[in-house]
């Protein structure tokens, strides 16, 4: 799976995890919104460990630091 894959990935993994939690907090849904954040959570950081760079997190965050 191509690098790029697995950035977006990530960061649809980061999302979605990230507003399941805001959700449950500021939305007040049900904490059963809680579950699929922890799977989309662990499916960012998973991705991440899938990419070729000694410096993953910091691509991911600045994707102008590759150059």
């Amino acid at each position: 799976m191509p690098t790029l894959a697995f950035f977006i990935l990530a960061a649809l993994g980061e999302i979605s995890g990230c507003y399941a939690f805001w959700a449950w907090v500021r939305l007040e849904k049900s904490i059963l919104w809680v579950v699929p954040g922890i799977l989309a959570l662990i499916c960012f950081a998973l991705s991440l460990t899938q990419v070729n760079a000694s410096n993953a997190g910091r691509v991911y965050s600045n994707p102008k630091s590759l150059s």
